[in-house]
């Protein structure tokens, strides 16, 4: 847990380089106002199912800027519940208990310099910690090329391919002591990942808009994928609904601990 503030403070530095670009000058007058800057924040029901099944309550914030030499990106999310858990007391006795099922934040920040209208150079860090998933905690660094390959009023397609550093801590094992069973925490790894990143998003109408993320971090001793997929219906100029679906997949797990996790949300999203 001690890792967890230092990690975001480096986050939040990093995310303070990106909003720094945007006072360079541009000539771009559609974006003389803000920089290039948009954001959206997503609240709403959330339905698990994996490591842990819960319904609950789910957070999300998201900048993003773009214009003729910056391609920017930060975001915060949040993931918690608490439900009915069966366990067994000393005495054999199966009881009922409300507690904490999910517990998980994540945040991260991108930050690109254009090379021209479609390539960049992309640099990026992402830190996870999840009480209930595969790893307690993971941590991402890696500076990378992307290239977007297809932008225009209705359809938009990048990608994003480089070396990065990964230290992450495996979930506690369960092992039995004296008859006992505890968890014993697990050291740290850390280790050279390949770090690919595709981001699709479509327009089906004027107010309905379909948009897939895919996420590699890929290294010899662990492989994490994560996938995240939305469709949203706008109400107003400001808000809108989204139904989203992330499926995770860790290649290293402890023993009981299952590699796949989804997430299904409901969210009512605000964009400004």
């Amino acid at each position: 847990m001690k890792k967890a503030p230092l990690a975001f403070l480096m986050l939040v530095a990093f995310a303070a380089s990106a909003v720094h670009a945007q006072s360079t000058p541009s000539d771009d007058s559609s974006s003389a106002g803000s920089g290039g800057w948009n954001g959206s924040g997503e609240l709403g029901f959330a339905s698990s199912r994996g490591n842990s099944r819960s319904e609950n309550l789910n957070a999300k914030l998201g900048l993003t800027q773009e214009n003729e030499l910056w391609k920017n990106n930060f975001f915060l999310n949040g993931l918690r519940s608490r439900g009915e858990v069966t366990v067994v007391d000393s005495n054999g006795n199966t009881l009922n208990r409300f507690s904490t099922t999910a517990n998980r934040y994540d945040g991260g920040a991108s930050v690109g310099y254009k090379l021209d209208p479609r390539s960049y150079i992309v640099g990026a860090a992402r830190y996870e910690h999840d009480d209930f998933g595969a790893n307690r905690w993971q941590g991402t660094v890696s500076l990378g090329y992307g290239y977007i390959a297809l932008k225009n009023r209705r359809t938009e397609l990048s990608f994003e391919l480089g070396p990065g550093y990964k230290r992450y801590r495996p979930a506690d094992e369960l092992q039995d002591v004296g008859g006992v069973t505890v968890p014993v925490r697990q050291a740290s790894v850390g280790e050279g990942v390949a770090r690919g990143l595709v981001n699709y998003k479509y327009r089906l109408t004027d107010n309905t808009a379909f948009e897939d993320t895919l996420l590699a971090e890929a290294g010899s001793k662990n492989k994490y994928y994560q996938n995240d997929a939305g469709l949203s219906v706008s109400m107003t100029k400001k808000m809108a609904l989204k139904l989203g679906f992330q499926v995770r997949y860790n290649s290293d797990t402890q023993p009981g601990t299952k590699s796949t996790d989804t997430l299904t949300t409901t969210n009512l999203v605000y964009n400004f």
